[in-house]
């Protein structure tokens, strides 16, 4: 089933999935509507019980985040680093529950507990009229931290479809709500097309993407496989390139918007000076609520030796 998904082009008309098959991912996605109109303290309980379940029961993935926690914190004590994973299986679930707000639910209801910081910073980048690259990252809070940044400035989203052709085309019909474009991951030209509109385009380098166009730049210190696209498109267009994040309050429900100033002397003319760059600023974001970010994502499994057999191998 999943590879035919993916041999299915991209439609978000709804009556395209009138199939028997389409069945269950309407039961999921009607179930996700149900959650999403819930009281906020309660989708944070059950997204709390989903991370814990999946905690326990996902071996692989928790071996995952085991493994990038040991690498990226080794400051941290065992017991330290131990709690840090539970922690993030539980913001990821608490994520997972946000899916449901930010398809389903205005943005403007949640308005008053959202607090946002260095908006000048884009504001001051947007006025070169050369358009800005938002500089993002896989944070537990990507969807509604996205829907609720266009609650402040017009963006467009680049975005890797969904393999359930309806999951993505409701992804997609919500995201078009909320962005000014949904570009597809690989649409180079609607993302300069954008920018040469003074656009602000949410762009995210933070995975590894395999061994193409990248370099090895550190990333909590470790080498990690970081693509030099950045670098082109900034070259290219001339936009500014302005970090940005998103997280969650622990103590009330509430979320904060984080922009930065727009990365100095960028591009540089030297790839790897550039990656080192942007490294750094993501790794500052994550600094902030380090339960927050994806650490289930093998971010170090291209290594800079083809033969290395890296870091994910369980014993």
């Amino acid at each position: 089933m999943k590879k035919r998904y993916r041999k299915l082009p991209r439609n978000t008309d709804f009556s395209a999935y009138r199939h028997p098959r389409w069945w269950p991912t309407w039961c999921l996605i009607g179930l996700m509507w149900l959650v999403a109109h819930l009281p906020l303290r309660l989708q944070w309980w059950l997204g709390k019980v989903a991370g814990l379940l999946v905690f326990h029961l996902a071996g692989g993935r928790r071996h995952i985040t085991e493994t990038n926690i040991r690498l990226c914190f080794p400051e941290l004590t065992a017991e330290q680093r131990s709690a840090l994973v539970r922690q993030s299986f539980v913001a990821n679930g608490i994520g997972l529950m946000e899916l449901g707000l930010a398809w389903f639910r205005d943005p403007k209801h949640f308005l008053k507990i959202t607090r946002v910081h260095g908006l000048k910073h884009f504001e001051q980048a947007s006025s070169n009229g050369k358009g800005v690259l938002l500089l993002g990252g896989h944070y537990s809070t990507l969807d509604l931290g996205g829907a609720l940044v266009t609650e402040f400035i017009d963006a467009d989203v680049m975005q890797r479809d969904h393999n359930n052709p309806l999951m993505n085309a409701v992804m997609t019909r919500a995201r078009e709500r909320r962005y000014g474009k949904v570009l597809g991951a690989k649409d180079l030209r609607g993302l300069f097309r954008s920018l040469k509109q003074n656009h602000a385009v949410w762009y995210a380098t933070d995975q590894d993407y395999g061994r193409k166009e990248i370099v090895f730049a550190p990333f909590f210190g470790i080498p990690a496989g970081t693509i030099t696209a950045t670098s082109r498109i900034a070259e290219r267009s001339g936009c500014a390139v302005v970090p940005f994040s998103h997280t969650r309050r622990d103590d009330q429900p509430g979320y904060d918007i984080y922009f930065q100033p727009a990365l100095e002397n960028f591009p540089s003319g030297d790839d790897l000076q550039d990656a080192t760059l942007i490294n750094s600023t993501i790794e500052q974001e994550i600094r902030r609520a380090p339960d927050q970010y994806l650490w289930m994502h093998r971010r170090f499994k291209t290594r800079p030796d083809p033969d290395d057999q890296g870091f994910y191998r369980r014993k």
